[in-house]
């Protein structure tokens, strides 16, 4: 930013599912800001918010919102016509990446490893999904693992309370990769580092933000080749998208494979904020506490991302 940044407005809460996650991720986020000198204000997004911000001016918006309407490029629209500065990701990168299919397929083009995929839609029948069990569906446009489900056999779908009419919204289903679960940090156009996301199944929603709902294993205790891979095709998938900021990108990793067992499975283009998050975990470890992580953000804010 070229000018002097004093107020600070910080979105969150809103609309989507989760709701709940942005309101922690932007209390927190808020909380490091005032430590830091910052004269902060919240804006909940549920409510008269383009009055607000109106009124307010600010500065910089801090974008601590998830989900739909927050991180699809809708909110970035409206920031940038109010020729408001705000952070993380500009209208066309937060919209490819909300988009699944959209995304694997830059990725794709890219030569980034990604797996088959097939988009649901009204109507489809079971039997027309070509992957063999076990395979993995969720909603086309969503995040922190709302509403995905892994599916073992044909009667996981009553089991599971999935049916057809259930899928009020299009669905992404891909082949389940068996293995672990790793992730990476970009920032400042910089991979952090990989962690290894250890749980009792899989890093569903209760695993990302419960206390002990999962174990974070940072540095990555994987072979040399398979950590500098996560780095390369983690930058490169920020890059291709036009991503700004922070992002995350998660990845699958069948270790009987080696590296061809790795998948670019989606990438996060405003990863959660909250005390067990794991891109604050990762800055960090990379000497970046979270007062300054949260500093170098707004510092970072623009408009025409």
């Amino acid at each position: 930013m070229k000018h002097f940044i004093k107020k600070v407005v910080v979105l969150l809460g809103g609309s989507s599912v989760e709701r709940e996650v942005s309101l922690v991720s932007g209390h927190q986020c808020t909380a490091a800001l005032l430590r830091q000198g910052y004269e902060v204000f919240q804006v909940d997004t549920k409510e008269n918010f383009i009055d607000q911000l109106i009124d307010l001016r600010p500065d910089v918006i801090f974008n601590a919102l998830h989900g739909k309407w927050g991180e699809d490029g809708a909110i970035q629209g409206v920031l940038e016509v109010l020729k408001l500065p705000y952070t993380h990701s500009g209208i066309l990168a937060s919209s490819v990446a909300m988009r699944k299919d959209l995304a694997k397929i830059y990725f794709k083009d890219a030569g980034l490893p990604v797996t088959d995929h097939l988009v649901l839609k009204c109507g489809f029948e079971i039997k027309d999904i070509p992957f063999p069990y076990p395979y993995v569906i969720k909603p086309l446009s969503g995040g922190s693992s709302v509403d995905v489900h892994i599916l073992e056999k044909e009667e996981d779908w009553s089991t599971k309370k999935i049916s057809k009419t259930d899928l009020s919204v299009d669905f992404l289903v891909e082949p389940f990769i068996p293995g672990r679960e790793l992730t990476v940090t970009i920032m400042d156009d910089r991979a952090l580092a990989v962690t290894d996301i250890l749980s009792e199944t899989w890093y569903n929603y209760n695993a990302k933000y419960e206390l002990g709902g999962s174990k974070h294993v940072l540095p990555a205790e994987i072979p040399n080749e398979i950590s500098q891979l996560c780095l390369s095709h983690a930058l490169k998938a920020h890059t291709i998208l036009g991503c700004r900021g922070v992002s995350r990108v998660d990845f699958r990793w069948n270790e009987k494979l080696g590296s061809r067992g790795l998948f670019v499975l989606e990438l996060n283009t405003q990863p959660g904020m909250t005390p067990t998050s794991l891109v604050p975990e990762q800055a960090k470890y990379a000497g970046v506490s979270f007062e300054d992580l949260c500093k170098w953000l707004i510092e970072d804010a623009s408009c025409d991302r």
